[in-house]
């Protein structure tokens, strides 16, 4: 298991297909800065009528505030992030949209500003890698790194905007790990909440939209990504996709990783129990967890992803390889999908085989990244190069998966910057 695995299993910059975490370095600014000025209740996240519309706003309450001089602070562990403009609010939104049935339900994400600025500003929307736990979402956490990065954006004047996804933050229920529809679903009712409020406060949003993110945010960003091209979020387009360190092939490249050694067994075990129990519960893939996953597991494994539990009691709950975690004849259903899990694996894959993006797509990839296999990004672009996409794959060089992050979002940052 990596050092960051074991000794670092809290705040995250996030992760992917199941499990990395970030370090006390990324702690640096001030802890008060983004000290949360009023607690979740459970009023606050209540879900309205069930006639409310799509990415209505159901409430907002400030969350922190960070001067420019604090976010320069906050970036020194993002060395090469240009020096901010603005100080930022940040704000927690709770607002409707849909569950994995299309039923409505609520989800809660956060939405930043740049202090000073009023009229038409453009949007970066932020897509955060995984998260098992409720409390460690952007919204809630004050310390949470997804918070941090998505205020940088608005320092640069930039409107930030990052959604929870489903069942994570104040969402009900269990969070539905790497499903596209919804994480679709989440980032564009987001969108729509976060243009309301902003109008209370003199921003009104540009048509073109900034898309990133990180791990599983990585690839829920080329899904948003496509959803934008195809005029499914109102008013809005896609302006502009940089997607970092993303699982965009299960099929032909993290899955395999997940058991060849290219991911590390115990991250491996830890997304890919994550990834089976959220999928069993959307898609179906056993009927009883004894079918799945070896004792004394089967009667534990499904409760360590409900939301309450920390990374490192999941971690301490869970062996340390997946052939330890799953049946022979479940191990090798993973290493060779068929059924259900196969059309489900193909249908997560089409992030990067179904839509031909207009605007030039950037990926982002580390040599040393030991949670999601560098050449997701290669298979990726090939796919999208074949459809006459313009892709570039920067090669972070010889870092680790946040790592990747770390040397990616000062890039990301100084490319948006200009369309503030």
């Amino acid at each position: 298991m990596t050092s960051r695995l074991t000794h670092r299993l809290t705040h995250r910059l996030t992760q992917t297909v199941a499990a990395t975490l970030a370090t006390a370095a990324l702690l640096a600014f001030p802890a008060s800065a983004f000290a949360a000025v009023h607690r979740p209740t459970l009023s606050e996240a209540a879900v309205s009528s069930v006639h409310t519309p799509r990415g209505a706003l159901v409430s907002a309450v400030p969350v922190g505030q960070l001067t420019a001089a604090q976010l320069d602070a906050a970036a020194a562990d993002f060395p090469g992030t240009p020096k901010s403009s603005y100080g930022v609010a940040a704000y927690r939104l709770i607002y409707r949209t849909v569950d994995t049935h299309g039923r409505p339900t609520t989800a809660s994400g956060i939405v930043v500003l740049p202090d000073g600025r009023s009229g038409a500003l453009t949007v970066t929307e932020y897509l955060h890698g995984t998260n098992a736990t409720k409390a460690a979402a952007a919204s809630v956490d004050d310390r949470s790194t997804d918070r941090l990065v998505t205020a940088l954006f608005a320092g640069q004047g930039l409107v930030g905007v990052a959604p929870d996804y489903l069942g994570l933050g104040l969402g009900p229920g269990p969070h539905p790990y790497l499903d596209t529809k919804t994480e679709t679903s989440a980032s564009a009712d987001l969108l729509l909440a976060a243009r309301t409020f902003a109008a209370n406060h003199g921003v009104a949003f540009k048509r073109d939209v900034l898309v990133t993110g990180f791990s599983q945010g990585g690839r829920a960003s080329l899904a948003f990504g496509r959803a934008l091209s195809r005029g499914e979020v109102g008013p809005f387009r896609l302006g502009a996709l940089h997607a970092v360190a993303g699982p965009y092939d299960l099929l032909g490249e993290e899955l395999p990783a997940a058991f060849d050694g290219r991911v590390i067994p115990p991250t491996a075990t830890f997304y890919l129990a994550y990834l089976v129990t959220a999928w069993n519960r959307t898609v179906g893939l056993y009927d009883d967890p004894r079918q799945a996953f070896q004792a004394p597991y089967a009667s534990t494994v499904e409760g360590l992803f409900d939301g309450s539990h920390t990374d490192e009691e999941i971690v301490a709950g869970l062996p340390d390889s997946p052939e330890k975690l799953f049946t022979p004849e479940f191990a090798a259903r993973l290493q060779h999908p068929t059924g259900r899990l196969l059309r489900a694996t193909q249908a997560a894959d089409q992030v990067c085989q179904d839509w031909t993006p207009r605007i030039p797509v950037h990926l982002y990839s580390g040599t040393k990244d030991t949670d999601v296999a560098a050449a997701n990004a290669d298979s990726c672009a090939a796919s999208l190069r074949r459809r006459g996409t313009d892709v570039t794959v920067h090669s972070m060089g010889a870092v680790d998966h946040t790592g990747t992050a770390f040397a990616a979002y000062p890039e990301i940052i100084r490319a948006y910057a200009p369309r503030a």
